[in-house]
């Protein structure tokens, strides 16, 4: 197939692309600069310089890379800012669905988020409503994330896929990242709430694999969803962090996420907890 990646060099398309290489694919990947290009090309794929905000250069992006399929990474993490990443799930989202219908793409593979489920109890599947509902500043999220899904679903065939949070080489729970930073300076709070995660390569296996999965939203993350009390301290073992004290509460909406509709399509998280991931961030 021909794959277009929208966010090409980004901590999942950085493992992605030569997943995609190695299984055959011809792949086009777009970045924001000149050294994604030389990346994209070390990496086995022909790069495209892009600002995912440029209306027009996205439409000729892929009319020129013809792409049976357009795999949706953008994101804007680096900063931190939920205001930064909601603005490129909506605008950027709505300027590659527009470029992909009008080069005739059928299926898109999407990356979205586990943690937009309404408040309730035990880990959400993904039959469980979003939390369209929530208050600020939660929903400036919500609002990106659902309006996200919402494009995505215009194209044919489209697979949605609800991530955990991201943990390996080029997140913010790597050695040197920003949880790393929020350890040392005490504000990671060790509470109730609970999370679910994936290993960033254990995400990009699945979005190789979702070009072949039915429509719909998927949720991959790891077999273990788990309270702040438990995966704080962990991670602050393996960063080489103090760990902070125990306390109590946490927001109703954190209560992680199942894997079982991810599993019984076929994938399986080899890094399967954060308990031996944090360890393994390589």
């Amino acid at each position: 197939m021909r794959i277009f990646i929208a966010g090409g060099t980004g901590a999942i398309g950085t493992l992605l692309v030569p997943l995609l290489v190695g299984a055959g694919h011809t792949v086009t990947g777009g970045t924001r600069t000149a050294e994604g290009l030389e990346r994209l090309a070390a990496l086995g794929a022909r790069g495209v310089r892009l600002d995912a905000f440029d209306r027009d250069a996205v439409a000729a992006a892929l009319e020129d890379a013809a792409p049976d399929a357009v795999v949706h990474q953008l994101t804007s993490l680096s900063g931190g800012s939920s205001a930064d990443n909601a603005r490129i799930r909506v605008e950027g989202t709505r300027n590659l669905v527009d470029a992909a219908k009008r080069a005739g793409v059928r299926r898109i593979v999407a990356q979205s988020v586990s943690w937009a489920y309404r408040p309730g109890e035990g880990p959400a599947d993904e039959d469980t409503p979003l939390d369209t509902g929530a208050p600020q500043p939660r929903q400036t999220t919500i609002g990106g994330v659902t309006a996200l899904e919402e494009a995505v679903a215009e194209i044919d065939e489209h697979v949605l896929l609800r991530f955990g949070a991201f943990y390996g080489p080029g997140t913010w729970y790597a050695p040197g990242g920003l949880m790393a930073g929020k350890l040392a300076g005490g504000v990671l709070a060790a509470d109730d709430g609970v999370s679910s995660f994936v290993h960033v390569r254990d995400a990009a296996r699945a979005t190789l694999q979702a070009l072949q999965w039915p429509s719909g939203p998927v949720n991959v993350v790891d077999d273990e969803p788990a309270p702040a009390h438990e995966w704080v301290p962990a991670l602050a073992a393996a960063l080489d962090r103090p760990a902070p004290q125990r306390t109590a509460g946490g927001a109703p909406w954190e209560r992680g996420a199942l894997n079982t509709r991810a599993k019984s399509l076929g994938w399986s998280p080899r890094h399967s907890s954060w308990r031996t991931g944090f360890a393994d961030q390589g």
